[in-house]
């Protein structure tokens, strides 16, 4: 019920169903000190009319995100999002279905994540996927750890261009483990690794390098020179892609990786404020045992049909702990569910369209903003959908009046250690004369 009040009596009632004389008696355990004395210094309490118009004006302070033009990436993004996809994932059948324990009353729930898994495969060149993991950095943190397993080694490479959030995830996973991480710097000029600087790193004790692909300010690294290091010691190479720039880009198969993830938002998931997506997860056959989180693979049944299971289930609930790769025994299987939608439902033009238009329409407004007296490039490495930009302003203020104009403008790189830096994202969603208004519409605030 949306309000359930209680009288004087029926408080004093329920107390002495307890024994107890006051409230304050059911916190006796906790010592005073750490209790708050006095009154807090909030308003009376209201009437359920009146607290539903409350609520109803501080709703009405927020901005409607549906009527922002938004240019904010840096890990959520607004691509389109096909009609088909909420109507099918809000099918009974599948929003509603139990974790499939019971293969004989989960075909549907099953197959659907065997599709996914096949997809991923397709998109990455990899041999094997998982059902999917619940996020690309938690992903990423679980790659890690499956490489120590693997090469029996305590200690990870990680670049600086990596998402600094998704560094902050991996950093909690693996100090918890007693893995070392020690990180490749940034080149100044180009924005990706420094490659001239890799010499005087541990490669001979390292378990993997990771490679984030686009990096964290959407340019493209060189992963051909770092996986001829990493492979030359023994290493595993791990990638960490963005699904959208695989239209365009060469798979993380081709170029030889061995463990590769990423985040599956692009792929027809809402930003939500930020969740919930889903992580993907992919590599060889060779360590298909090690990879963490559930997997459904294909049979036949007592009569010959064709039949979904799930398999190798190397798993913490399936095994004893210590022995297993990872504690996840879960998976994001509505979301996943909505990626395959999106794949199947652009078939492989359309996704390479997807990829093209977010590489051009980018391209198209870095032109355009450095055109603005005051703004220029930091780095010179090639960029896909997303770029920095150089400018001595308060980009966080610049943000606010954007949103009068109806702009969700880029994100100040401040709190990363870049003061005068911001984060763009263009999309296929954005139409060549909202880049044009934004662009005016900028160069006006700034100037």
């Amino acid at each position: 019920m949306r309000y359930l009040p209680l009288t004087k009596d029926e408080q004093q009632e329920m107390l002495a169903s307890l024994g107890l004389e006051k409230i304050e008696d059911l916190f006796q355990d906790i010592p005073a000190e750490a209790m708050f004395q006095g009154d807090l210094d909030v308003p009376g309490p209201l009437s359920e009319a009146e607290l539903v118009r409350h609520f109803r004006e501080l709703a009405g302070k927020n901005k409607d995100a549906t009527q922002l033009v938004s240019f904010l990436g840096a890990g959520a993004y607004d691509h389109l999002i096909p009609s088909i996809i909420k109507h099918i994932v809000g099918r009974g059948e599948f929003l509603t279905a139990y974790t499939p324990y019971q293969p004989e009353i989960t075909q549907g729930v099953l197959q659907s994540i065997f599709e996914y898994q096949t997809m991923i495969c397709e998109l990455t060149g990899m041999e094997a996927s998982n059902a999917s993991m619940y996020d690309g950095a938690s992903a990423l943190a679980e790659a890690c750890l499956m490489a120590c397993a693997a090469t029996k080694r305590e200690l990870v490479i990680l670049p600086a261009t990596l998402h600094p959030e998704w560094q902050a995830v991996v950093r909690t996973y693996l100090e918890n483990q007693d893995v070392s991480i020690v990180f490749m710097p940034q080149h100044a000029e180009t924005g990706t690794v420094d490659l001239d600087r890799l010499a005087d790193l541990p490669w001979a004790e390292a378990a993997c390098v990771v490679v984030q692909q686009p990096n964290f300010f959407g340019l493209l690294e060189d992963v051909a020179a770092l996986k001829a290091r990493i492979h030359e010691a023994k290493g595993l190479l791990v990638m960490a892609v963005d699904p959208i720039s695989l239209s365009l880009l060469k798979s993380p198969g081709e170029l030889g990786a061995d463990i590769v993830v990423g985040d599956g938002q692009s792929l027809g998931q809402a930003m939500g404020y930020g969740g919930p997506a889903f992580g993907f997860f992919a590599t060889t056959d060779k360590l298909i045992r090690r990879m963490p989180g559930r997997v459904v693979g294909e049979t036949v049944d007592a009569e010959g049909k064709r039949a979904f299971v799930l398999t190798l289930q190397t798993r913490e609930q399936h095994i004893r702990r210590e022995k297993a790769t990872s504690n996840i025994c879960s998976n994001q299987a509505l979301n996943a569910l909505a990626a395959t939608i999106y794949l199947s439902v652009l078939g492989k033009q359309g996704f390479r369209d997807v990829g093209y238009q977010c590489l051009q329409k980018a391209s198209y407004m870095k032109q355009r903003l450095l055109e603005i007296p005051g703004l220029s490039s930091p780095f010179s490495a090639p960029t896909f959908r997303e770029f920095a930009v150089r400018g001595q302003v308060d980009w966080v203020e610049i943000n606010k009046r954007l949103l009068d104009h109806g702009f969700l403008g880029g994100l100040p790189l401040a709190r990363f250690g870049h003061p005068d830096l911001v984060l763009f994202s263009v999309t296929e969603a954005r139409t060549k004369q909202e880049i044009d208004d934004f662009v005016s519409t900028l160069r006006g605030l700034i100037q």
